[in-house]
This record gives structure tokens, C-alpha cells and sequence, in this order.
């Protein structure tokens, strides 16, 4: 990712502090960072684990996230992936981001907890939706178990992020639950639907 980004959601902007977004309104959760930008091999690596069934590229980019969280040096103590709805489960056979989160824990010596958060209501797909479409969207649409999160704090997990709507429901739902603080972390970050792509 280019920098200078926004402390707080981990865009690139021309200047040091805050992004006008997130002077308007912040973030549920501490920090956002992302690994790369989503484009190039990064996009088709993502596209042949969700889509292709390569689920071997789990391992492999957990490698280079794990270097990523440990310069980060964030205070992380359980990882939590996004997890999918039951029909887009059923019909993949397996959640992506769990292949990923679950090696980079165990690289860092954290603790896993897969089950923390679970959908409880079906959501719409988020492309093509808008930023205020997508928070609506997602509004509600998570549910946190507090007996793995509890008074800890939590890495939450995604595989692209890009206006943030689905990691800030899941980050409401984990502090609801008692969650101390919740970090965010994505392998990639959409930049050109936000025109972003020459900064």
C-alpha cells in the first residue's frame, strides 16, 4: 500500500492524518491495514482461492501476512475470520479467509476462534452496491459468541476490503460481545472504485 495512509482505516491520502471519511465518521474499529492493493497477481491469487478451489495459496499467503502483523506489532491475542453465509458456504465448501487466518495464527502464536462471529441473517452480494448500500446491507447481519472474545483483543480478518461495511459490523458484534478492542486486517484493499488508483 502506498503511502501516506489514514491512521485509523489505512487508505492512501495525500497528506498526513486522518481521511476526510474518517473525519466524518470514524471507524467502530481500532485500525485497518491492508497487506497489498487488489490488483495484479494479488487479485488472481485471491480469485483462484475463493473461486478455483486452490486452497493451497491459503498457506502461502499467510506467510507474507504474518511478517505484515508482526511490523504492525499490534496487541492481538485471538484471530477471527469473516465468516460467509450458510448457502455461500455450502455451495464453496469452505470460507477462504479461514484458509488464511488459520495458518497466520499459528505462525504468530495466536489463538484461532473461527466460530466467534456466524452471520444470522443472509446478505445480498456487496458489488456493486454503494457505500451507504453496503452499510445497510450489513446492518445487524453478525452475531459474536463472547466466551473466545471477551476482555481480549481481537484481529479480525478479511480477504478485500473496500468501503469497510462488512468489517464494521463484525467489529460492532465483537465489542458488543465484550471484545476489548478489534483490529482489522485485509490481504488486499480495493482503491480504484474509491479513485484512488494513481495516488
Amino acid at each position: 500500500m502506498p503511502d501516506p495512509i489514514c491512521p485509523v482505516c489505512g487508505l492512501p491520502v495525500a497528506y498526513l492524518g486522518l481521511c476526510a471519511s474518517c473525519r466524518l465518521r470514524l471507524p467502530p474499529f481500532a485500525a485497518l491495514r491492508s497487506w497489498a492493493v487488489f490488483e495484479g497477481p494479488v487479485r488472481s491469487a485471491l480469485h483462484r482461492l475463493k473461486y478455483r478451489r486452490n486452497v493451497a495459496l491459503g498457506d502461502a499467503l499467510a506467510r507474507p501476512m504474518a511478517d505484515f502483523c508482526r511490523r504492525l506489532d499490534w496487541p492481538v491475542e485471538v484471530v477471527v475470520p469473516v465468516p460467509l453465509g450458510k448457502r455461500r458456504l455450502q455451495e464453496r465448501g469452505y470460507n477462504q479467509v479461514g484458509l488464511i487466518a488459520m495458518p497466520l495464527a499459528a505462525l504468530n502464536r495466536w489463538r484461532y476462534a473461527p466460530r466467534a462471529l456466524s452471520r444470522v441473517r443472509e446478505t445480498k452480494s456487496q458489488v456493486g452496491l454503494s457505500a451507504v448500500e453496503r452499510r445497510e446491507n450489513m446492518q445487524g447481519a453478525f452475531r459474536a459468541d463472547p466466551r473466545p472474545v471477551s476482555g481480549r483483543t481481537v484481529l479480525l480478518m478479511d480477504d478485500v476490503a473496500t468501503t469497510g461495511a462488512t468489517l464494521s459490523a463484525c467489529v460492532e458484534a465483537l465489542l458488543s460481545a465484550g471484545a476489548k478492542a478489534v483490529f482489522a486486517l485485509t490481504l488486499a484493499r480495493a482503491l480504484p472504485r474509491h479513485g484512488l488508483q494513481n495516488v
